[in-house]
């Protein structure tokens, strides 16, 4: 019973997918057959500027993500345990930090 119903989720899964790219193709083909539709040049410029901050940030991310990479600081998180002599010093002296 319970191998049907994953096989059901994952086809009621495909099926919303197809309808949206069906959907999209519907869209895309109208938008294309609207006519003469003229750009102004404001909308180029909008356009191309939007394309530059995109691509800006794009690869100002990627470059974060290597240097993060490399310098290590994506590895998980390490429990540094002190000794216990400098824990007893710090209980009894609480200036000793």
């Amino acid at each position: 019973m319970e191998a049907n119903m994953k096989g059901l989720g994952s086809w009621i899964v495909v099926i919303v997918l197809l309808s949206l790219l069906a959907a999209t193709g519907v869209d895309v083909y109208r938008g294309l057959t609207i006519g003469d539709g003229a750009v102004p040049v404001s909308g180029y410029v909008a356009m191309a500027l939007g394309v530059i901050f995109c691509l800006v940030i794009g690869f100002g991310l990627m470059a974060l993500l290597f240097y993060s990479s490399r310098r290590g600081y994506d590895e998980p998180a390490v429990l540094i345990r002190n000794s216990g002599s400098d824990l007893g010093d710090a209980k009894n002296n609480p200036e000793a930090k």
